[in-house]
């Protein structure tokens, strides 16, 4: 009787700390050496804790200094770039860091990093809505799309124990490098013409073309992993 009960248990998924991680991101490779790298480097008093914060404070500077270059470009766009590189260290070393010391938290650091990973983008797209370099209508359908990919990655990561941090070429280190460039830009110009329309504020047309690429990719993974789901739990017939 108990083999049987447990045949008939369902399989069980790995847990969310346990997937696979798929990244293959233009930057992926050299930028894993180089995390590697700098890891082996820091200071022992300084975790992983420590990189998570400074990685969700520094993504709330970026919103914080969208606000203010609406109000002063010329220092609010340069700090801008900084803060998302501080982002990029924080963020990108706190799993490096853990993993080279074997410090591991799967599943904590899997919630925490993507919980401050919404927190940190809801502050950026807001700071860019109240700059004025972003529509707000824009911004809020940006952050809607964006929190459909994550979602359905989440659902994936439960579902086939799988976690995808790019798509394509872009992941989250060209994506900020994307950001910091439309920034500086800003500085020289303001706004741009599209066919002889216009003027447009650059990041206006970012996120439109931002939503429609996020829209791709939630349908097409949605797609791919309804299909993959579907296929390893069809009942088999019986003769």
């Amino acid at each position: 009787m108990p083999t049987a009960l447990a045949a008939a248990q369902p399989a069980i998924r790995p847990a969310a700390g346990q997937h696979v991680r798929y990244h293959h991101s233009l930057l992926a490779a050299p930028e894993k050496r180089l995390l590697i790298r700098i890891a082996g480097r820091l200071p022992a008093w300084l975790n992983s804790d420590h990189l998570t914060l400074l990685g969700l404070v520094s993504m709330m500077g970026v919103g914080l200094s969208f606000w203010f270059a609406g109000r002063a470009p010329a220092i609010g766009l340069p700090l801008v770039v900084v803060c998302l590189a501080l982002n990029w260290f924080g963020d990108s070393l706190d799993g490096t860091v853990a993993r080279v010391r074997d410090q591991q938290r799967p599943r904590y650091g899997f919630y925490v990093d993507h919980v401050i990973d919404m927190i940190g983008t809801g502050f950026m797209l807001g700071g860019l809505a109240a700059s004025g370099f972003m529509r707000p209508m824009i911004a809020l359908v940006t952050l809607t799309g964006w929190l459909l990919v994550n979602a359905e990655s989440f659902l994936a990561t439960h579902s086939r124990g799988m976690f995808r941090m790019s798509f394509g070429w872009f992941g989250p280190t060209e994506l900020r490098i994307l950001i910091a460039a439309g920034a500086l830009a800003l500085l020289r110009v303001p706004t741009v013409s599209i066919f002889g329309q216009g003027p447009f504020n650059p990041f206006d047309i970012a996120g439109v073309a931002a939503t429609t690429g996020l829209v791709i990719s939630f349908v097409s993974a949605s797609a791919r992993n309804t299909i993959v789901l579907y296929r390893e739990e069809t009942p088999q017939s019986r003769g």
